[in-house]
């Protein structure tokens, strides 16, 4: 059984399944909560749970009625079909009472023992570290996709078994190379080609939208002024975001539905949300102005627990602010666009800051982690070929 509730744990589950179907010579049977990349990895879905998902703390407590009525069913399911392995993908929110629900209601049924594995690791190290003794007590295997965890957990919790199994991003890429086609440079003097493009990546739920959208284009009117010559272009993960993208393409900004690598390739800068893309953004070598925006609500409480000094994950690899970070009241459309020119105009500063994104980019680990990942959750199930 495995649960995936946001477009980014779709499709890492989904590699997950083709890795662990690679591994075993017996058909194994998936079933769950996912989206529309588990559905074509084959796996027999009760429910899509990345069309609901939410972001922030008050759309959490809005939308509770509904997700409670999901987990009853999903624990229901897993009650009757009493799964070998359960794969809790990312999702923290959830998966991490779902864990505890499947934990405790196996209890009550004799036979049924299974193997919990969590995917990714809850940024616990970033805010309510105590959090790990609960993560500890439910699950039995954690896989980690950041290098640092493993050593983290094994000072607070040394019960937990985690496994480092690399991130997936390197697998998605590695075969099409990493270098943007505007790193090439055309002559000795350092000159780009064309005229600069700046990548817009507000994020994948309709939530980061309405409140991204809004600076985001601020800063694309305001670099229009400043530099006229350049393009703008803004990637979506689906048709139904696209739709509340129309003002960006009044504005001259070219929208489109997925094609992210080759729109990063082609990027001189980016300006994203402090999501998974930034690490995209890191791989592709693409100089980034990264930002995000909340409900008050959310950021209030989240200002008192968060203890990192970055939300960018290559700010966070790397310890130091390789990106520039702009957050909720800081995220305004001058000061986005004043750091997106600052980079336009310096080729010596994002020359750099590619460097910086290197060293970054080799911290991730070699090609494998899917397939490190079915090797790991099978040999914690005791599983053979």
């Amino acid at each position: 059984m495995l649960i995936a509730g946001e477009p980014s744990g779709d499709l890492l589950a989904a590699e997950l399944v083709t890795a662990l179907r690679a591994e075993l010579s017996a058909a194994p049977h998936f079933f769950g909560a996912g989206g529309p990349k588990l559905a074509q990895a084959g796996v027999e879905l009760a429910l899509d749970l990345t069309q609901h998902s939410v972001i922030g703390l008050w759309e959490a407590v809005s939308n509770y009625p509904k997700f409670r009525r999901y987990f009853n069913q999903l624990l229901t399911l897993a009650s009757e079909r009493r799964p070998d392995i359960v794969v809790c993908v990312d999702y923290q929110g959830f998966n991490s009472r779902f864990a505890a629900a499947v934990r405790e209601r196996c209890r009550g049924i004799a036979g049924w023992t299974p193997r919990i594995v969590q995917y990714v690791s809850p940024q616990v190290w970033a805010s309510r570290p105590g959090r790990a003794k609960r993560l500890a007590a439910n699950v039995d295997l954690l896989l980690s996709i950041i290098p640092f965890e493993k050593a983290w957990y094994g000072e607070r919790v040394p019960e937990l078994k985690v496994e480092v199994v690399g991130h997936p991003i390197v697998d998605r890429y590695h075969a099409g190379g990493r270098g943007s086609t505007r790193a090439k440079m055309t002559d000795g003097a350092g000159v780009e080609p064309g005229p600069p493009m700046v990548l817009l990546l507000p994020g994948s739920r309709v939530g980061e939208l309405k409140r991204h959208l809004p600076p985001m284009l601020d800063a694309v009117r305001e670099i229009q002024r400043e530099e006229p010559a350049a393009t703008f272009r803004m990637v979506l993960p689906s048709e139904g975001l696209k739709k509340l993208a129309d003002e960006a393409s009044a504005l001259r900004v070219e929208v489109q539905v997925g094609g992210l690598a080759d729109a990063l390739r082609a990027a001189t800068v980016a300006i994203a949300s402090t999501g998974t893309v930034t690490l995209e953004c890191a791989w592709f070598g693409v100089p980034t102005v990264a930002f995000y925006k909340t409900s008050g609500l959310t950021y209030a409480v989240g200002k008192r627990l968060v203890t990192v000094k970055f939300l960018a994950m290559p700010n966070l690899l790397a310890g130091e602010s390789v990106f520039p970070e702009f957050v909720q009241h800081e995220a305004t459309g001058p000061n986005l666009a004043r750091a997106a020119l600052a980079l336009l105009r310096d080729e010596p500063r994002r020359r750099a800051v590619k460097a910086q994104l290197a060293k970054v980019v080799e911290s991730l680990g070699p090609p494998g982690a899917s397939n490190r990942a079915a090797k790991a959750v099978l040999k914690c199930a005791g599983v053979t070929g």
